[in-house]
């Protein structure tokens, strides 16, 4: 089932949840400590409106809204152009157990560097940590450069028990390496797959598991013609415009 590029110490870490997805949510210590950490919040132009705690970026309040801040969504692919997607810890706040492309998060306010916005030098810092901190893969295997920035997307999805959700402007990042090293965290991963183009459709029908919105929303818009284009990705970028998904 999973091929890694690299040395994997563990190959697939699957975890529970005694709690079905519409009970309240408790959650667990290691993301607690996370929802301590300052978003950037943003107008729907993409403009810095301040900082807010994860917790308060991501809770639903009473008008079934959560406030606007930035991401991004890594897109990693090996030689051969597979994708390599995750399953997501039973223990994330937003969409566990959900399927996602290879890794999302957001810059923060606390990580010198990640509020900068030339270039998208800050999201592209965000995301190097947090393939390191999610998947295992070293900061000295990626270099800023090797980020190429295709888009922003704007999306809205609230959680099952409509506690929790999202709210962003998604930066999009596509990622190709020839070898990685691969060691998921299991507090953020359960599950890791490379899959090809010509299989996504198969994988999507077959998984087992719902798919994340923005993934879900990628998809099903723009990521096929990305993906064909994956040695020619000039022809597709768009940093002019946010693409609002729904």
């Amino acid at each position: 089932m999973l091929k890694f590029a690299g040395r994997v110490k563990s190959a697939v870490r699957t975890l529970t949840l005694s709690a079905g997805r519409n009970a309240t949510p408790k959650v667990a210590p290691v993301q607690e400590a996370a929802l301590e950490e300052r978003c950037i919040l943003v107008d729907e132009f993409d403009k810095p409106l301040g900082y807010a705690s994860k917790r308060n970026c991501h809770q639903v309040n009473v008008d079934r809204d959560i406030p606007l801040h930035r991401a991004f969504s890594v897109f990693l692919f090996n030689q051969h152009g597979d994708l390599l997607l995750q399953k997501r810890s039973e223990s994330k706040i937003t969409f566990p157990g959900y399927y996602t492309n290879t890794c999302c998060s957001h810059p923060l306010m606390e990580v010198p560097g990640e509020a900068e916005e030339r270039d998208a030098l800050g999201v592209k810092r965000a995301a190097r940590r947090r393939l390191a901190h999610e998947l295992g893969i070293p900061t000295s295997e990626i270099q800023l450069d090797e980020f190429c920035y295709i888009t922003r997307i704007h999306y809205h999805a609230l959680n099952d028990d409509d506690i929790w959700g999202e709210h962003e402007i998604d930066y999009i990042l596509f990622l190709q390496k020839n070898k990685v090293t691969l060691d998921p965290n299991p507090d953020e991963v359960s599950e890791i797959r490379w899959v090809s183009r010509a299989n996504i459709n198969k994988f999507v029908h077959e998984c087992n598991s719902p798919l994340t919105p923005w993934f879900k929303l990628i998809l099903t818009h723009e990521l096929p013609v990305w993906w064909d284009n994956l040695k020619s990705l000039n022809k597709v970028k768009n940093h002019e415009t946010i693409q609002k998904f729904v």
